[in-house]
């Protein structure tokens, strides 16, 4: 899964060592490692955990699932215009544009293009956590009459 310069810099921060491309330290090592070195799979319990520091420290918590997130990162893609077929790839989803007969066919894997999205993400996402505008770099550029 291609991740965004943000993402990247933070698995930075949480991981030890160097983990370039040249010195990584295992091709198939997990950011995520679970009980014996297996893929993590404590959602429940980790949110439940989550929940408890959010309450913990006074803040107020609306009821929420896990698939919240994903339903807020797909809504807010379609927002910012990434296409459907694209966002089904984000999510891993093998349905719609990609289930049936058209996934035997449709052998793209939509890289560039989710690293894209997600860029776009999390262009939006820094700047709603910084109270700014996603426009706040945009130049308007003018007509020059020759």
């Amino acid at each position: 899964m291609p991740l965004s310069e943000p993402a990247r810099a933070l698995l930075r921060e949480l991981l030890p060592g160097d983990i370039s491309e040249t010195k990584r330290v295992a091709p198939d090592a997990l950011v995520l490692p679970g009980a014996a070195s297996t893929p993590f799979s404590g959602w429940s319990k980790a949110k439940a955990a989550l929940d408890r520091t959010v309450v913990a420290r006074g803040a107020s918590l609306a009821p929420w699932s896990v698939n919240d997130l994903r339903r807020t990162v797909a809504t807010g893609l379609q927002r910012l215009g990434v296409r459907l077929e694209v966002t089904e790839a984000v999510l891993n989803h093998i349905s719609g544009s990609r289930a049936g007969i058209a996934g035997v066919y449709q052998r793209h894997d939509w890289a560039a293009e989710k690293r894209a999205a997600l860029d776009a993400w999390a262009t939006h996402v820094l700047a709603v956590a910084e109270q700014r505008s996603v426009t706040d770099n945009v130049v308007k550029l003018t007509v020059r009459n020759s």
